[in-house]
């Protein structure tokens, strides 16, 4: 089964030296030769760790099954594990042969620049769709390598940075690294294909292989650096962390640079608003008439911030009480009032003192952050009405620590952006709540009221705490999605190709007066093999070109002929179409009986047409069944919609082809639905619900008519993170303020 990497180099020159900045840039890259003595030593290393690692893995998988099988509840559990057992027992060696050999594999890939291991995702651009088992260990396998992934980050950055010398200098990350822990997953998973298994049951393998992994991927990855090293590869290479970012490995989203603010430019860009709206509240300040009202009194010496911060715990707790109990559908009777909390924070503070003006901008801040919450219209009202409760622990925080402004990868904004697109993700308008999702926001927002005193870290862990919940289901959710968008891709591929062989036949036949029989084979069986052969072949196939010489030829002999020459190639037509229809009907697996009749039937015609006799006349059910197949494939839906389309119409659907996947739509009653994938060509939009399952398949003109109707708009416009919007919106708002003051002035 294994696979060594071939001797013979490719022809092809080496790729590009990669990005400047990449650590591989800092030494050129191997040539053919050198790399590939490199290739087959590491491969050679990887091989041993897998046949070694082995017979530790087969005890423990063993031992594992006895103790499933002393818990087992039933005789046919028992006998059904014990199978299992036996099996991986009597096809230990084949097992890890396979093992080894998968493992040696994926060096060939790598050298043909072909390698692209995603737990997540099936390959290629195939029609595959992930069943429930491989669904199943895809989340344990993913799971699993992620966590070796982050034990080894260090020794598997240096390793990707040296194998990218192997390969012509262009970046290698783990899905294309063949000594990377996740390749040793697929390789298991791969090879465990040869023992039948239940759910239950390979998940048992897969996690007893997940207690052995990381051992195997240490003694991998530290050989392969150490050989790479020893042979003068980078050796002086040094690991360097990027400051930590929260939101990047926590974050529910795929996407989640956008979602945690993560990246320079976004970090730099929300940094100018943060300044220029503080220049603006100085602005509007200054330029007010009447001096600003103080919380504390208008005398006095300014308030300290920890006399803020212990009037404001006091508030907190109170608000414990006031979230109250949740109505139908999960609504929270009212969102929190923000004019009330800081009446109440006028109380606390009495005439102790002022607030200064620093401490004033944060409070102005902060509310301004919550009032463009309860605003959003991307949010449902259910979660604006939770999220609100969270006002006054934020506006502590601006007093604990004031670079919480500062830092959009703060652990604070980052919750908040997590809570806010969770709620965007799984609650609905219209009472639908997904994954127990509502409950668990309120739980974090209660847990914060409860926990937050002074400590930030206590957010660190609510926010990992929520993130821990999340990241399941988007990761189920995620494979379920591209489960259906595969499943629907290949639908919509054999809707164009019924498309194009109906189109095809019916220009053929529509101003033919044909026999019955004729019309049968044509709108059927070999309607399904013409349909075979563009799906498999493609349309500048022989085998197309075949197939649609069978249905001219076949059409031009059931004509009767006057000329000699026309009758004799009659006769030879006969004999031919005969064999190759029986060879047509032999690859789609039609019904013999029908395809013999068949076959008969149109010899009969062609003979009468050589014999310039009409053709007997068929039976009534023949004639019957003829008329209705032809009804309906002039019926067939066309690709395009055959309505007129008016300027407003064509207006929106030019702005539906520039929409990307994940767009959210909000339809009549609130329902909330996000397309998953759509057909360029047809313009046909899959829509999946907040679970991730297949609900409508609309034509593009259908989803512009709902949304001139106002049926339906699109939810989520921005990939940006809460809190970065609420800042946009906070300074055009003050913009707006300050313009109309010098306007006054």
């Amino acid at each position: 089964m294994s696979r060594l990497i071939n001797d013979e180099l490719s022809s092809e020159n080496p790729g590009s030296h990669g990005s400047a900045g990449s650590a591989a840039s800092r030494q050129a890259p191997l040539s053919p030769e050198q790399a590939l003595e490199h290739l087959k030593k590491c491969q050679a290393i990887a091989v041993k760790h897998a046949h070694s690692s082995f017979a530790p893995f087969m005890k423990a998988l063993s031992h594992a099954f006895d103790l499933q099988i002393d818990a087992a509840k039933s005789n046919q559990e028992v006998a059904e594990l014990s199978g299992i057992q036996r099996l991986f027992q009597k096809n230990r060696s084949e097992l890890e042969e396979y093992y080894a050999g998968y493992v040696a594999e994926g060096f060939v890939k790598f050298k043909q620049k072909a390698l692209c291991t995603e737990l997540n995702a099936s390959g290629g651009n195939e029609l595959s769709i992930v069943d429930n088992l491989e669904l199943e260990e895809s989340l344990v396998l993913s799971g699993i390598s992620q966590a070796v992934d982050n034990e080894l980050a260090e020794p598997l950055w240096a390793l990707n940075q040296r194998m990218a010398l192997l390969n012509s200098g262009e970046p290698v990350r783990e899905a294309s690294n063949p000594s990377a822990p996740v390749q040793f997953c697929e390789s298991l998973r791969k090879a465990c294909k040869l023992i039948p298994m239940s759910i239950a049951a390979a998940k048992t393998v897969l996690n007893t292989y997940g207690e052995q992994l990381h051992a195997i991927a240490a003694d991998v990855v530290a050989d392969t650096n150490q050989y790479l090293s020893d042979q003068g590869l980078m050796q002086d290479l040094q690991y360097r962390k990027s400051k930590p970012k929260v939101a990047k490995r926590e974050s529910i989203e795929g996407e989640a640079e956008a979602l945690a603010g993560d990246g320079e430019d976004s970090s730099t860009y929300q940094s100018s608003l943060l300044d220029a709206i503080r220049g603006l509240q100085q602005t509007l300040s200054e330029m007010s008439k009447a001096p600003q009202q103080a919380f504390g009194g208008g005398a006095g010496p300014a308030l300290n911030s920890q006399q803020l911060i212990d009037a404001l715990q006091t508030i907190q707790l109170q608000s414990l009480g006031m979230m109250g109990v949740p109505m139908a559908g999960g609504q929270i009777a009212a969102p929190m009032n923000v004019g009330v909390m800081q009446q109440q924070l006028r109380a606390q503070l009495g005439g102790q003192g002022r607030v200064g003006d620093n401490d004033l901008h944060a409070i102005d801040l902060v509310g301004r952050v919550f009032e463009y919450m309860l605003r959003d219209g991307n949010l449902p009202d259910s979660v604006k009405a939770a999220l609100s409760y969270l006002h006054t622990p934020f506006l502590k925080l601006a007093f604990i620590d004031p670079g919480f402004f500062e830092n959009p990868d703060h652990p604070a904004r980052v919750l908040l952006n997590n809570l806010a697109e969770a709620g965007i993700r799984w609650i609905g308008n219209d009472g639908t709540i997904q994954h127990n999702m509502l409950e668990k926001i309120r739980e974090t927002v209660d847990r914060l009221l409860n926990e937050f005193t002074n400590d930030v870290k206590v957010i660190t862990s609510i926010l990992l705490d929520f993130n821990a919940y999340t990241k399941n289901i988007v990761r189920r959710q995620e494979l379920m999605e591209k489960r259906a968008a595969e499943k629907a891709q290949g639908e919509e591929k054999l809707r164009e190709v019924k498309h194009r062989v109906n189109k095809e036949v019916m220009t053929r036949t529509e101003d033919k007066d044909l026999p019955s029989s004729v019309l049968l084979f044509l709108l059927q069986p070999w309607f399904d093999y013409l349909s075979f052969c563009m799906l498999r072949y493609g349309d500048d196939s022989e085998q197309w070109s075949g197939a649609l010489s069978l249905v001219d030829d076949l059409l031009w002999a059931v004509d009767v002929k006057s000329n000699n020459n026309d009758i004799q190639i009659q006769k030879e037509l006969i004999y031919r179409l005969q064999s190759e229809m029986q060879a047509g009907f032999d690859v789609i697996g039609y019904d013999a009986d029908k395809g013999e009749k068949l076959i008969e039937s149109i010899t009969d015609i062609l003979r009468a047409a050589i014999a310039q006799k009409a053709p007997e006349p068929e039976p009534e059910p023949v004639r019957e069944e003829a008329e209705k197949v032809i009804a309906e494939k002039k019926s067939a839906a066309p690709l395009l919609e055959p309505d007129h389309v008016s300027d407003e119409e064509q207006r929106v659907i030019d702005g539906l082809k520039q929409i990307e996947f994940g767009t959210w739509f909000e339809f009549e009653g609130g329902r909330r639905l996000k397309v998953a994938w759509y057909n360029a060509r047809t313009m046909h939009y899959m829509l999946v619900n907040q679970v991730g399952k297949k609900e409508a398949m609309l034509t593009g003109l259908e989803l512009a008519r709902k949304m001139i109707a106002k049926t339906a708009n699109i939810v989520s416009g921005s990939s940006k993170p809460f809190f970065e919007r609420a800042l946009e919106d906070i300074y055009n708002n003050m913009s707006g303020a300050a313009s109309t003051d010098v306007e006054h002035i």
